[in-house]
């Protein structure tokens, strides 16, 4: 098995931590307490998305190193949206359309895949939401049921942070929440992402919480130009994608999420 030093990630997150592994390729390494199911589960989706036509690293295989779980996947080159977004504020329209590009190309591809379906990670989060009186859980869940359920690749965590730039290409990254499903229910996770951080602590900044709103408006815009026709679908999903989100544990989020929630009656 191949030695590499641990003390030298070169990117680290709440599940995994990134190293380099060769020339074309770098190393997942997920901490020991994240379960072995869901690293094989990952494996399964990443291939999957690969093969459906989203542009989206190569997965190789599950390796271990030193007695952690590890996923090698292909090298990509490039940064973040967020990265570039965050050094050139002034560029907002710009990462906001192509960001809505993106995302129309993505739900263009139909997820063959034996994956988990949208509305059944939905249903599970929500019933999972302590923060929902049961009433409020009752009606989303019910809601849930009644729209339509969709075939496409959907991301489930698509935003500026999980997007990597390079002069020539664009790639998505971090599908461990991909499900196939609707487009909205997928652009209405997305709203909910940059809204709440535009609402909260997460943008501390009220001159950025500006540009994070200008940003979600042109994302939004460009989206529905490319897919007319939904606008009404859509806001019919971010009531329960906001519920979902409150399984998420983000404190900051908790009161915010909730009041969309509670939104499930308006949107009927």
């Amino acid at each position: 098995m191949k030695e590499i030093s641990l003390d030298k990630p070169i990117g680290r997150g709440r599940t995994a931590d990134v190293y380099d592994w060769d020339e074309g390729h770098i190393l997942k390494l997920f901490h020991n307490w994240f379960p072995l199911e869901d690293v094989k589960y990952e494996l399964k989706i990443a291939r999957a998305v690969h093969a459906s036509g989203v542009k989206s690293p190569a997965v190789g295989d599950l390796v271990q190193v030193q007695e952690r779980n590890g996923l090698i996947y292909e090298r990509v080159a490039g940064k973040t949206m967020l990265a570039m977004f965050q050094s050139k504020p002034w560029k907002v329209v710009q990462y906001g359309r192509l960001l809505a590009q993106l995302h129309w190309h993505m739900h263009e591809c139909v997820f063959h895949a034996d994956v988990l379906a949208q509305g059944a990670r939905l249903q599970r989060k929500i019933n999972h939401a302590d923060a929902l009186p049961a009433s409020l859980k009752a009606s989303l869940l019910n809601e849930l049921q009644s729209l339509p359920a969709g075939d496409r690749v959907c991301h489930g965590d698509f935003h500026p942070d999980n997007l990597l730039l390079s002069e020539e290409d664009a790639t998505v990254i971090d599908w461990i929440d991909a499900s196939r499903g609707n487009p909205f229910a997928d652009v209405a996770r997305t709203s909910i992402i940059l809204c709440g951080a535009a609402e909260s602590a997460q943008v501390p900044n009220p001159f950025l919480k500006m540009f994070v709103k200008l940003f979600h408006s042109t994302y939004l815009n460009q989206y529905f130009r490319l897919r007319p026709g939904g606008q009404e679908e859509y806001r019919h999903w971010l009531p329960i994608v906001a519920a979902a989100r409150l399984t998420e544990g983000i404190t900051e989020l908790e009161s915010w999420l909730l009041q969309q929630a509670k939104r499930i009656e308006r949107a009927r």
